[in-house]
Order: structure tokens, then C-alpha cells, then sequence
């Protein structure tokens, strides 16, 4: 007499529950897709870091203070410098950036220069500055192509 009671699963029925979360948690990851999610973030974060420093820009100028030496083509936007870089160091080459370390003095308009999440380069923040008419603008390469050369 065979025993028919059987303990465990075949090789079978634990191949085909595999497959079936394998191809539940690739549907899953393409539907979440979190480099995406993650793009998006740092997209936000990067509009976010663009007013603050256009706003602090803003209030420094309405305290009378001047902001010369900007150019006024969006192509020739210069590189902002992080606040560590200042004077000499950040305007002339290789940096050749534009010093806004004067905003960040006693935290008056902003605690430090944002920097752009992807940004490698120790002197410079990702963001660049041009004029707009009488506006001065902020934009950053990794939201506008067309963001300095």
C-alpha cells in the first residue's frame, strides 16, 4: 500500500508562485517608478530653491541695495556661487560665477544659497543669474535648457 499523503510542494507549484511575484512586483515598479517620483521631487525642490533666492534677491533690492554686473541675456546667465566662494574667487576664471555670499551675511536674507541636488562642482550652486528687463531672474540648467551656456 502507497501512502498518498503528500508533505510540502512540488518543484512545480513553487516555480509557477515565483513567476506570478515576479511579474506582480515588476508591474508594481513600473507603476510607482521611482526614479520618476524622484525627478519629480527634486524638480520641486529645484523651483522651490529658485524663488527663494529671486525673493531674497527682491528684498536686498528693495533695501536699497544695488545688484550691478548681471547680464541681461538668458543665454549669458552666470553661475551663482555657493556662499563659501566669495569675492575674487567666485567672479574670476575658472569659476567666473556671480557672488551672492551678501545675501547670506548674518542670515538677513537667506540662511545659506540653496544648491541644486545633482550639483557636483564644490564652487558653484547649479543655479544661474540674468536679467529679465528690470527684473532679476534665477533659473537652474536642470529645469531650462536654455539656462546660460
Amino acid at each position: 500500500m502507497h501512502n498518498t499523503n503528500r508533505n510540502g510542494f512540488t518543484l512545480m507549484e513553487l516555480l509557477l508562485v515565483l513567476g506570478i511575484l515576479a511579474i506582480l512586483s515588476t508591474i508594481v515598479l513600473i507603476a510607482i517608478n521611482p526614479t520618476k517620483q524622484l525627478n519629480d521631487a527634486q524638480g520641486v525642490s529645484r523651483n522651490v530653491a529658485v524663488r527663494e533666492i529671486e525673493n531674497a534677491i527682491s528684498q536686498y533690492i528693495i533695501d536699497g541695495n544695488p545688484v550691478t554686473g548681471v547680464p541681461t541675456i538668458k543665454a549669458n546667465a552666470l553661475n551663482i556661487c555657493r556662499d563659501t566662494i566669495t569675492g575674487t574667487a567666485c567672479t574670476n576664471a575658472p569659476v567666473s560665477g556671480y557672488d551672492l555670499s551678501v545675501l547670506t551675511t548674518n542670515g538677513k536674507y537667506l540662511v545659506n544659497i540653496p544648491i541644486d541636488p545633482n550639483e557636483t562642482d564644490t564652487n558653484i550652486t547649479g543655479y544661474k543669474i540674468y536679467k529679465l528687463g528690470s527684473f532679476v531672474k534665477v533659473c537652474s540648467l536642470a529645469l531650462e535648457g536654455d539656462c546660460g551656456s
